[in-house]
């Protein structure tokens, strides 16, 4: 089983080597993963061991033991700690109550006391990690969710909210099937027949319904059906248009059963089929919107869009949620993801009856989005060539939709490349204007991650993140390198004293200064020096 990492911080190294041998760790449950003698050593050596638990003294040069651990709780979240001190303090016990520590011991520490308080973190850490790797707990839950995933998908897919998701993605990681060649909304509404009708009447008879609607369907057609607010919901998925007439009469049919059975009116509307996702919404407007011409039909049947109002265009195909798409993809897709994105579109473009006139206007608009987002990101129009393009000229010169998808793609992918040189180009520009802001700060004390973040206008992760990437180690490596280099540079053609060398490369400790040159040399700047 593996081991729990313990570090270890204390000024005194008799008192942490005492530590590390009077107690068997690995009986315990736990291994030294490492030992500090202040904070600031302590923070460094945290990123690497990454501890479980922490084991401080307070009081230490440099930086105390409070401070290591708030710093180390920003690292590390659900690091556990034990603070230990010569001091009987309640200040101190307070605050170390304040940063969760699981224990306030006092100095000498007495192994039996320590061995107990272990034991204890162990239970928790045992604990947390139980729940943690419960793979099977956590399947069940996932398997349990899912019917309430894949409702909320298709609600969302109803209330037009699909571009807060990717479709395709959502489907493969949850493995929820709403792909279709088609689509077509149904809305069933109860209208109790007779007065005095409670309103929890009318939600259990929807619940009914939806059950008769699940029961019905499942012979004839895939169709997702559930209560939402107080109407029965119905998404058909069909595989030709041909199937509308079998979805529109099993739909009549239900609402004539329902009646029968609920003695309620129960009608319902249908909307038109549409051959992408992003249209379900505009299906499901439709269908409430047929639901409400019953007025004028009569109740207890299905009433379709297509009868009660004139046709839609085809340029629900080409609408501004799919430009937008294509635009999300050439911000934060993928190469291939872009293109699939329009490979895919084209291809339900091909099922449409769209017309040349709206193709032009599509096409338009997608180069005016084109410049829109170049502009955003600092690319002038000369650099892309967009601003150039006749699209009605290049529309009559295509032979084939797939032409037309060719040339999405390629155009849209002029752009992807800019935005990606020049995110890459961004990063390397941070990491040499840092680099140049150090290297004219260094002698400061109060030089700091936060100061120089401050001075670049960057958030502190992305800020490291993108500095150890670029230079190959922390900021606070890369400091120490400039500010060692200056010194030894100062000891070699200066005849200054070491502490005021100190002062000169960043330390107001001249202590503190030859320890880290000690460590980073391996030799005492004054033995360095002889």
């Amino acid at each position: 089983m593996d081991l729990y990492k313990v570090m270890l911080v204390d000024d005194e190294e008799e008192v942490r080597e005492a530590i590390r041998k009077r107690i068997n760790w690995e009986e315990l449950g736990f291994t030294v993963a490492g030992t500090a003698e202040n904070g600031e050593d302590a923070l460094e050596l945290a990123e690497n061991c990454e501890p479980d638990v922490v084991m401080t003294d307070i009081q230490m040069p440099f930086m105390d033991g409070l401070t290591l651990l708030r710093r180390l709780k920003e690292k590390i979240p659900d690091i556990r700690s034990v603070i230990f001190s010569g001091y009987d303090d309640f200040e101190y016990a307070k605050e170390a109550i304040r940063l969760e520590a699981e224990e306030y011991i006092l100095k000498p520490v007495d192994a039996d006391e320590l061995r107990s308080i272990f034991g204890r973190i162990k239970e928790r850490l045992d604990e947390q990690r139980q729940t943690r790797r419960n793979v099977e707990l956590l399947s069940k839950y996932y398997e349990e969710s899912r019917p309430m995933m894949k409702e909320q998908l298709i609600i969302g897919l109803l209330e037009g909210r699909e571009l807060q998701f990717d479709l395709e993605r959502y489907q493969k990681d949850f493995d929820l099937q709403i792909e279709s060649a088609f689509y077509c909304a149904g809305a069933f509404r109860v209208t109790p027949s007779h007065e005095g009708s409670e309103e929890l009447d009318k939600r259990l008879m929807a619940v009914s319904l939806k059950q008769l609607v699940s029961e019905r369907f499942k012979e004839v057609l895939p169709v997702e059906a559930f209560v939402y607010l107080d109407t029965v919901c119905v998404l058909a998925r069909l595989s030709s248009t041909s199937q509308y007439n079998t979805f529109v009469g099993e739909m009549d049919r239900i609402c004539k059963i329902a009646h029968r059975i609920l003695g309620a009116n129960i009608s319902a509307g249908i909307g038109r089929v549409y051959g992408n996702a992003e249209s379900i919404h505009t299906s499901f407007l439709e269908a409430k919107d047929a639901f409400h011409h019953r007025m004028f039909v009569g109740e207890n049947q299905a009433i379709c869009i297509n009868d009660v109002e004139p046709a839609c265009s085809a340029e629900d195909y080409v609408s501004e949620k799919q430009i937008r798409h294509i635009m999300r993809q050439i911000k934060v897709g993928t190469k291939e993801s872009l293109e699939a994105e329009i490979r895919g579109f084209i291809e339900k473009l091909k099922k449409s009856d769209i017309s040349l006139g709206q193709l032009q206007i599509f096409y338009a608009e997608f180069i005016v989005e084109l410049l829109r987002l170049s502009r955003g990101h600092g690319i002038s129009p000369s650099e892309t060539g967009f601003g150039s393009i006749n699209t009605n000229e290049e529309l009559e010169g295509f032979s084939s939709m797939d032409e037309f998808a060719d040339r999405l793609t390629e155009l849209s992918a002029i752009l992807w490349e800019k935005i990606s040189s020049g995110r890459l180009d961004s990063a390397k520009k941070l990491a040499e204007d840092a680099k140049q802001y150090i290297a004219d700060h260094y002698s400061e004390s109060g030089l700091s991650v936060d100061a120089i973040c401050s001075y670049l206008g960057v958030g502190t992760s992305y800020f490291s993140s993108v500095f150890k990437k670029e230079t190959g180690m922390s900021f606070i490596t890369y400091l120490t390198d400039i500010r060692m280099n200056e010194a030894q540079r100062l000891l070699d053609t200066t005849d200054e004293k070491s502490y005021i060398i100190a002062g000169m490369v960043g330390y107001e400790e001249p202590n503190y200064f030859s320890y880290v040159f000690k460590k980073h040399f391996g030799i005492s700047p004054s033995r360095y020096r002889k």
